[in-house]
């Protein structure tokens, strides 16, 4: 099932499927390593809703909230 990366649960393990953004941000987020086929565990959200804290290839990254919705993600489960 895709969705975007902002609607995700804490504890949820996820794939990048598309990112849906041009210009300077989608550069941005692909040199932070938000690559199509990179797995995200989304850590925790902060106490106002945003950001949201992330793993991702083995280090934590904090996005906004309306940058995460960029990303077209599906769930999977993590052996």
């Amino acid at each position: 099932m895709r969705s975007q990366l902002d609607t995700i649960e804490v504890g949820q393990n996820v794939r990048i499927i598309k990112l849906h953004t041009r210009g300077k941000l989608m550069h941005k987020l692909l040199d932070m390593g938000f690559v199509p086929g990179s797995e995200i565990k989304v850590i925790r959200v902060a106490p106002l809703n945003d950001p949201m804290e992330l793993k991702i290839h083995n280090y934590h990254i904090s996005l906004r909230k309306s940058e995460a919705n960029l990303i077209e993600v599906e769930k999977y489960e993590k052996n």
